[in-house]
């Protein structure tokens, strides 16, 4: 199949509302795709006043806003004028990046016509529950979850450790890899500035920590602040930078240190200024599946903490770039801090070794194994018509 060939439709239930690591992802997977000339229509919900203009055409899919998360909303149904806009479009492979009620919609009606259908894990969203002690529901969340995965084609994951996971799982038998890339003209060790620093009240020789994300508590927020208490307990001389905004900001504020540094929301050059000023970055989170501001870091030589977790372990090496915790042991991040307070040129070695790997992360080599995973499973749906006519099916 040429590019020319591919129409997709993709169905997301936050294309560009809000800004996160899974939105961004997609959006620069639809621009390459259309500058290789496929054919793609996206559906997501729309707000007004959205994070970041959306790329490609955006189609509004009815939704409803989360109970006490309203900045996110939940794609509730296909609707007529949906489905009649997914009719006109014709695509000839449907992508679905989240397992709501309209991707599993999605999926059936691609299923109805014969169309293959392919979904993306962008988070695990069964480590979500216990964050709101719902721990119990698991189980369930994840036969759901493989029910909606078995009746794709395929699936793509953005690490390996992550495809490790939903393999073990039985989410699937044809999973592939598709990683994450990093824009290193944003990204890199020389948007460092000292006068950024003292700007914000920091110190040349103070170890800056970083938190960078969303400010909700699956982000592990819990974790970071036993971390920084666990430092401050080992007398590690070291300041806190928060780069992000959130519905938990004001308990993140209250709980970490009163000189930390908030910053809020960062896009673009002062994104890239704010990240690359730090001298470590700690991320504690285990709900992720990739964890695009843990290689943002490591594009701009920061050293990382991570949590021994899907995402972190396929791109931290332990002793290299960074240093893996277990994420049951809060007190091991203040070890690791301590660590990094004493010997700078640990700092440096290993903030190094990370430049070293992001440089390899380019985007359009990483999102052209995605246009061939279209081609696959488009040209083995054909092939298996060919068989078995309309009655082949995945699952």
């Amino acid at each position: 199949m040429e590019p020319a060939d591919l129409r997709i439709a993709l169905f997301s239930g936050n294309y560009n509302y809000v800004r996160d690591g899974a939105n961004q992802a997609l959006n620069r997977l639809v621009g390459y795709l259309l500058r290789q000339g496929a054919h793609v229509r996206v559906y997501s919900p729309v707000r007004e006043n959205p994070a970041f203009p959306p790329t490609g055409d955006l189609v509004n899919v009815p939704s409803v806003a989360i109970p006490r998360r309203p900045e996110y909303r939940i794609p509730s149904s296909l609707s007529a004028t949906v489905r009649a806009d997914l009719e006109a479009f014709a695509p000839n492979i449907v992508h679905v990046s989240s397992p709501d009620v309209v991707a599993h919609r999605a999926v059936t009606w691609a299923r109805a016509r014969g169309i293959p259908a392919v979904a993306s894990v962008h988070t695990r969203f069964e480590t979500y529950l216990q964050y709101y002690g719902l721990s119990w529901l698991e189980p369930t969340f994840r036969a759901i979850l493989r029910r909606f995965y078995r009746r794709c084609d395929a699936i793509v994951a953005p690490a390996e450790s992550t495809a490790a996971v939903l393999y073990a799982q039985r989410m699937s038998r044809d999973i592939s890899i598709w990683g994450r890339g990093v824009d290193r003209d944003q990204f890199n060790p020389e948007r460092r500035s000292l006068a950024w620093r003292g700007a914000h009240g920091v110190g040349d020789d103070e170890m800056l920590v970083a938190f960078l994300g969303r400010i909700v508590m699956e982000k592990g927020l819990d974790v970071f602040v036993e971390a920084i208490n666990a430092a401050v307990k080992r007398g590690v001389r070291h300041r806190v930078l928060v780069i992000g905004e959130g519905p938990a900001r004001d308990w993140f504020r209250a709980a970490l240190p009163a000189d930390a540094v908030f910053v809020g929301q960062q896009t673009g050059d002062e994104l890239a200024v704010a990240l690359a000023s730090a001298d470590v970055f700690l991320n504690p989170s285990i709900t992720e599946a990739f964890g695009n501001v843990t290689q943002e870091a490591m594009a701009c030589g920061l050293p990382v903490i991570a949590a021994s977790a899907t995402g972190a372990t396929s791109l931290v090496r332990d002793g290299v770039t960074g240093i893996l915790v277990d994420p049951l042991e809060p007190d091991h991040y203040g070890e690791a801090l301590a660590r990094y307070a004493a010997d700078p040129a640990l700092r440096h070695s290993h903030g190094n070794a990370g430049l070293d790997f992001a440089s390899t992360r380019d985007w359009d080599t990483i999102n052209a194994d995605v246009m061939k995973l279209y081609t696959r499973v488009i040209e083995r749906r054909a092939r298996m018509d060919a068989l078995y006519g309309k009655r082949w099916l995945p699952g």
